[in-house]
């Protein structure tokens, strides 16, 4: 059995995905506490235009544009979360493969590292992708929400006046 010639080599393989997959958990949390505000947000809309449609009152242009961009965010929100899921996923899995590498390798013919090292490298490379997807998923989204608020704002001042 051959020793492996510098044993923080192996751990590093599984550090980098570990402190990955660790931020993708924290994206989660805070895309899903997004995600369920949007959806409240929906609800109350909804309600809000279904009490205007009884009472025979038309719904203000802002408000039907304001539930649509909610609607359109709420969407954006949950592809980030698949995105993110992926991603944790794919640095999981990188991490277990490198682990496996790591003790594997010395007791198996080298014929093993080889394809371990491959699979680990695809399944980041996935994590990373997802990672970045769903980050560039939550600025678009962060801008419809800014766009909502300065448009907002914009009546509000408007109304004052």
């Amino acid at each position: 059995m051959q020793a492996i010639p510098n044993p923080f080599a192996a751990l590093t393989l599984i550090v980098a995905p570990a402190v990955l997959t660790n931020a993708c958990s924290v994206l989660i949390m805070s895309t899903s506490n997004r995600l369920a505000r949007a959806v409240d947000r929906a609800r109350i809309m909804t309600a809000e235009l279904e009490k205007a449609g009884e009472t025979g009152s038309t719904p203000h242009a802002g408000e039907v544009r304001e539930l649509a961009a909610t609607e359109r965010r709420a969407l954006m929100l949950l592809h980030a979360l698949r995105s993110f899921y992926v991603a944790l996923g794919g640095f999981a899995a990188a991490a277990f493969l490198s682990l496996m590498g790591a003790v594997l390798t010395p007791v198996f013919p080298a014929s093993l590292a080889l394809p371990l090292e491959v699979v680990a490298l695809v399944v980041g490379l996935l994590g990373v992708g997802g990672l970045v997807m769903g980050t560039l998923v939550l600025v678009r989204e962060t801008k419809i929400a800014v766009d909502v608020l300065q448009e907002r704002a914009s009546e509000a001042r408007a109304h004052l006046r």
